[in-house]
């Protein structure tokens, strides 16, 4: 029982207690490069779900076999092998999101949430346990770029993936499509979701 807790802590912990964006403040660069619309920022964070998901996966299953000096290399060239499968699949499936996630996509290799849940947990801890902590880290990540970017086409092109629900001559705060409105959105939603989360701590 008390395992089974502690697992669901491990899962919970990514989406609340350390979501990665609005706690940690990791992988500031997609999540402020690319969160220009709500479709954007759930593109990037699947795109980011699986590769963390897939790095904790291999991290943990040869972490005795990789030498303490190459730990780190040997970790990013995992991250890297499964960035390029994302590459590929998006180019030839999805090339519009390819074409609007652009430099952002390789760009994952050097996401510091990723490469450090393979360092700080994934090669410390059981397959199980690093799955779940992906899916948690990975989900939180998922939903706060979702979050920023549905934020910022809602006020800044008054609509939500795409979806018109204002009158095309109606006025919208451009600013929060531009980058400076990344910053904006950003702090106001991180002021937010931590207001939130401290109540629901108490």
């Amino acid at each position: 029982m008390a395992e089974a807790l502690n697992q669901k802590d491990n899962f919970l912990k990514g989406i609340i207690k350390e979501n990665p964006v609005f706690v940690m403040l990791l992988g500031m660069c997609p999540t402020l490069g690319v969160t220009s619309s709500a479709f954007n920022g759930l593109g990037m964070g699947v795109a980011t779900l699986f590769v963390l998901l897939m790095s904790n996966i291999v991290v943990s299953l040869i972490k005795s076999q990789v030498p303490s000096k190459v730990r780190i290399p040997a970790f990013i060239i995992i991250i890297a092998s499964f960035v390029t499968i994302v590459e590929m699949v998006l180019e030839a499936f999805i090339p519009f999101l390819y074409e609007q996630l652009g430099i952002f996509i390789p760009l994952i290799v050097v996401n510091c949430l990723i490469l450090g849940r393979a360092e700080a947990f994934a090669s410390k801890n059981n397959v199980m346990s690093s799955i779940l902590d992906a899916l948690g880290m990975g989900l939180g990540f998922v939903i706060a770029l979702t979050a920023l970017g549905a934020a910022r086409e809602i006020l800044g092109s008054g609509s939500i993936f795409d979806i018109k629900f204002v009158a095309e001559n109606a006025n919208t705060f451009i600013l929060f499509i531009l980058p400076p409105g990344a910053f904006i959105a950003l702090a106001y939603l991180t002021v937010f979701f931590n207001k939130i989360s401290t109540k629901e701590a108490k």
